[in-house]
């Protein structure tokens, strides 16, 4: 073997060496991760048919004959019970009545699905209501507007005194006319409450000028037709303003809507809204609309829903307050004198010191 292939060999090795000394080592592979438990599925959420388990509260509403949109009464129950029913994590649902005999079917089909509390609305529901709380002690009943004579364990009568915010309203319009003609259309007068609004609007109108002309007009048709009838409410409106009225109070759900929608059509008219604060539910009455005579109807509900939830629910009679809503956009047309006006009639009325009429 020649020199020269020797030192060529040698030299080849010599490079394969390096080469092998300066290649990187191969990777260690990476350890597994351990494997991340898969997170257990969410339960589902509960549904009616689960109401008859003691760990799902279930509201339901029956209304009288009305409907939960009407912008007043109604509704605010509805969304008294809906906002009661976040507070306690509840299922919530309404019946419409459509008839006065189906009032004991309209509860009996929340009753028999295992519902835990039942708010029926409305004067004419509550003897339907206490039959029902008596067959059925273990479920709370909440009955809106329904004085209570006997007091049954677990039904809680709403009331309120209508005729107190009815007679700030009458004060409010006493203070607004200029023709001393103001005008209340109603719904029946088959309704304690409906007709307590009158007494105190009449009472605080004549309390600021006995001279004041009150011409109030209830809805001549029965329970089914009296609170959803906004036709008659505009129709009997426009007749009152024919009249001269230029303050019209509507107390009747749709029908008494109809009466602030007519009035807000006319120019230089005020109008008074009922239940609750009507600026924020019938719009198209802004034009005219200076205040509602309200009921707290939604915040009772959420309070007593609450109540029968944590033990503390009160049998027989449950006041809630009136009082009259904002002045909103006419807050400038309600001058010091006014503002006097209404306080001192408010300590006139709370004093007892004022006389309510019949009707």
């Amino acid at each position: 073997m020649s020199k020269k292939f020797v030192l060529v060999f040698s030299l080849i090795i010599v490079a394969s060496m390096m080469l092998a000394a300066c290649a990187k080592p191969a990777p260690t592979p990476a350890p597994a991760e351990p494997a991340v438990p898969a997170e257990p599925a969410a339960p589902a959420a509960a549904t009616e048919a689960d109401c008859a388990k003691p760990e799902v509260i279930c509201i339901g509403l029956v209304t009288d004959v009305g409907e939960v949109d009407d912008k007043s009464f109604n509704q605010a129950s509805w969304e008294g019970v809906v906002a009661g029913g976040k507070e306690v994590d509840a299922i919530v649902n309404y019946v419409e009545t459509k008839d006065a005999k189906d009032y004991v079917a309209n509860m009996q089909l929340f009753l028999d699905k295992g519902y835990d509390i039942l708010v029926t609305v409305g004067f004419a529901l509550g003897d339907a209501t206490v039959e029902a709380a008596k067959a059925n002690p273990d479920v709370k009943f909440i009955g809106v507007d329904q004085f209570q004579g006997e007091v049954v364990p677990n039904l809680a009568g709403l009331i309120f005194d209508e005729a107190k915010s009815g007679f700030l309203a009458g004060v409010l319009a006493g203070k607004l006319t200029k023709t001393k003609v103001v005008a209340a259309v109603l719904g029946t007068d088959l309704v304690p409450p409906v007709v307590n609004f009158n007494r105190g609007y009449v009472a605080g109108a004549k309390w600021v000028d006995p001279e004041i002309n009150v011409i109030s007009t209830y809805h001549p048709g029965g329970m089914d037709v009296a609170f959803t009838d906004p036709d008659w409410g505009a129709t009997t409106a426009r007749q009152a303003i024919g009249q001269k009225a230029d303050v019209v109070f509507g107390a009747g759900g749709k029908t008494g809507n109809g009466a602030l929608i007519e009035a807000a059509s006319n120019e230089g008219l005020y109008c008074i809204g009922v239940d609750t604060d009507q600026w924020e539910t019938v719009p198209e009455a802004h034009k005219c609309l200076v205040s509602s005579a309200t009921k707290a109807i939604s915040p009772s509900i959420v309070d007593l829903i609450k109540m029968a939830k944590d033990g503390s629910f009160p049998g027989g009679n449950y006041i809630g307050s009136s009082a009259l809503a904002p002045f909103h956009d006419f807050e400038a047309i309600i001058t010091q004198e006014i503002k006097d006006a209404l306080d001192e009639g408010l300590k006139a009325y709370d004093a007892n010191a004022i006389t309510l009429p019949e009707k």
